[in-house]
């Protein structure tokens, strides 16, 4: 069963929060993962991977450069679940 936005917004926030120590609440859609998050390339691949346990899909190398905000991995999430 495929998860609603905002639970993978919710879950993708514990991950960030987890791997980074962000709090969870500042992971929104329209953030940046370098901009406005400051996660570097290697804390961005860990995220990815639990990610993709978490969620039960296949995130691309090739993918992870398009996934510029925390609404565009959520969209790739819920798309690829669907």
């Amino acid at each position: 069963m495929a998860l609603s936005e905002q639970e993978v917004l919710a879950g993708l926030a514990e991950i960030v929060a987890e791997e980074t120590g962000i709090d969870t609440g500042d992971v929104q859609l329209d953030k940046s993962f370098t901009d406005d998050l400051d996660i570097d390339s290697l804390s961005m691949m860990t995220i990815v991977t639990l990610a993709e346990e978490k969620f039960d899909v296949r995130i691309p190398d090739e993918e992870v450069k398009n996934l510029v905000t925390v609404g565009d991995a959520v969209n790739y999430i819920t798309t690829a679940q669907a």
